[in-house]
């Protein structure tokens, strides 16, 4: 756990300062250090890791707090940063999803195709035919998208620019076009094409449907489409989500999540050693409260809640854009157009994750059976209250109206069955995120322990539905609700992506129209975090991409 205090903050000018010690801020960090330049660290909290952290909240149990699970994080990165010999260990899951039904069935889908064939079969033998097909077209679809996610979107130029800039900036264009066109191609015939088109417009319960008839099945994919989004499976271009949720691998294999060896903070602190190898310093407890400008026109620094000033010419906010443009930079800097569009984004969140220290696993009665050691249905994610689509619409409409959902959709995992680092022996660490859950409900308030209990026993009772006895082991629990996410992880809204990933917020639109190259209106200020292409997860890439630029501004000075 990194805890260097910001009181032994050199005073000097640093070439380039981040704000926020999250996976992206960090990774941002680590290339510009890599690239020469004197970098600073600023993270608001006493511990490192932003959404990807690990802290122990109850004695003896180490909880990945937001993120729990590793899959998208770029292999550019991982390999770049050797962050293998950083520390970063991952532990692949297999089975990777169980979904138990209070009919006595259940669905195991991994790695493993015999076995996803076999249990598909149970339901449909026409759906285990289709799912390798369903798997290989999603897999060509990734491929078509994986060389964007590590690309700078080609935007326009902003502001006056020499005829250098503008022929580099016409010919990178040029270069990338001609590069998704080539990328198309690939793809093959046109009805690949299509059906590509199909997937990033349509609802993800149109998609599905075409492909299969089990609604178990059709359910456990669902959730990929909607996790960590106010939408529903029946809404349009819902289906991109269910890609980026796929789109990741493991050591290669592709599609794989995995669990990292210490919690998610482990991910945070390989990133951290290989920045601070290459010369960067990192400061906790070091509040950003505003960005400082000169002549309202260019960064000159940051200005610390104590009042400390650290002088930078650039600045790479891994805050969402909210809180970097609206919050941190002062009013009347920005254009007024600019700040509207960022002031309208979508940034709510129905998203809640309960943590939870137990003092034994849970035994789901579909699978008869009673022992201590974990079993297959205990080593991937495991799907609660979720076994049609039309449940799972369900639980957003009753989001829609205001209520936490009255039979929420539920991913469990308990990384605890393959890390022996997290918990104490015979005892296990489980991880429920939750959908949905208004950031403002209409029956009640977050603030209320009383309200926040009853929600937390609601999830826990629908789990004993499908393993009985599971409240009764429960020793502890830390529950991070929209607001809670907000307040201490620093995400507006308490989303968990800094901002919706429909498709008006993607790529060339994201964060808004115009600015989607990582700079802003004020110069010398760049986002690096979620906020910005390619988005949401532990991935990595904004923070690379955007260091990437700031160092390409950097050599015309």
């Amino acid at each position: 756990m990194w805890r260097r205090s910001f009181s032994t903050l050199p005073k000097k000018k640093w070439d380039a300062v981040v704000i926020g010690g999250g996976h992206n801020g960090l990774t941002a960090a680590a290339y510009l250090a890599r690239g020469g330049l004197s970098v600073a660290v600023l993270e608001r909290r006493h511990v490192i890791g932003g959404a990807a952290v690990t802290e122990e909240i109850v004695p003896g149990f180490k909880f990945s707090r937001c993120s729990y699970l590793q899959s998208l994080l770029r292999p550019c990165i991982i390999r770049e940063l050797e962050l293998g010999r950083h520390g970063l260990k991952l532990l692949k899951r297999s089975p990777s999803s169980f979904t138990p039904c209070l009919d006595g069935r259940y669905l195991l889908l991994g790695p493993d195709q015999d076995l996803t064939h076999s249990e598909i079969s149970k339901f449909s033998k026409h759906d285990a035919h289709a799912y390798p097909r369903y798997e290989k077209q999603l897999e060509r679809f990734c491929g078509f998208m994986d060389p964007l996610l590590d690309a700078t979107p080609p935007e326009s130029l902003q502001g006056a620019s020499s005829f250098n800039d503008k022929l580099s900036n016409k010919m990178y264009k040029s270069a990338f076009w001609a590069r998704c066109l080539r990328q198309a191609v690939s793809l093959g015939h046109k009805d690949m094409v299509y059906d590509f088109m199909d997937l990033l417009l349509a609802p993800a319960s149109k998609v599905l449907n075409n492909w299969f008839e089990s609604d178990v099945l059709k359910a456990t994919l669902a959730t990929d489409a909607v996790i960590g989004s106010t939408a529903s499976v029946h809404t349009p271009g819902s289906g991109y989500v269910l890609l980026h949720h796929v789109m990741g691998e493991t050591d290669g294999e592709k599609g794989i999540w995995s669990y990292v060896e210490g919690g998610m903070g482990s991910v945070s602190m390989a990133i951290a050693n290989a920045a601070k190898q290459a010369g960067a310093e990192i400061f906790t407890n070091a509040e950003v409260s505003e960005i400082l400008t000169e002549d309202s026109s260019i960064v000159k620094g940051v200005l610390l809640a104590d009042g400390t000033r650290v002088e930078s010419s650039a600045i790479l906010s891994n805050a969402t854009p909210y809180k970097t443009y609206v919050e941190l930079v002062p009013t009347n800097v920005l254009p007024e157009n600019f700040i509207g569009a960022i002031k309208n984004s979508d940034y709510s969140s129905a998203t809640t994750k309960i943590n939870l220290a137990v003092d034994k696993l849970p035994q789901f009665q579909c699978c008869n059976t009673n022992h201590s050691s974990p079993g297959p249905e205990h080593f991937g994610t495991i799907h609660i209250g979720a076994e049609s689509m039309d449940e799972v619409h369900s639980a957003c409409h009753d989001s829609e109206n205001g209520l936490p959902s009255r039979r929420p959709v539920i991913e469990m995992t308990i990384p605890s069955t393959l890390d022996n680092t997290i918990s104490p022996p015979g005892k296990h660490v489980i991880n429920l995120f939750i959908q949905y859950t208004p950031y403002k409900p209409s029956d009640g308030n977050w603030e209320d322990p009383t309200y926040r209990e009853a929600f937390a026993q609601r999830c826990f009772k629908l789990i004993d539905e499908y393993a009985p006895g599971f409240s009764s082991s429960i020793i502890s629990y830390d529950m991070l609700t929209p607001p809670d996410l907000e307040r201490e992880i620093g995400l507006t809204g308490g989303n968990i992506f800094h901002g919706a990933m429909g498709l008006d917020s993607l790529f060339l639109m994201r964060p808004v129209k115009g600015w989607s190259n990582y700079r802003s209106p004020l110069k010398g200020l760049y986002l690096c975090g979620s906020g910005v292409h390619p988005g949401g997860g532990v991935m990595g890439a904004p923070g690379r991409n955007a260091a990437h630029v700031v160092l390409q501004d950097l050599k015309k000075i």
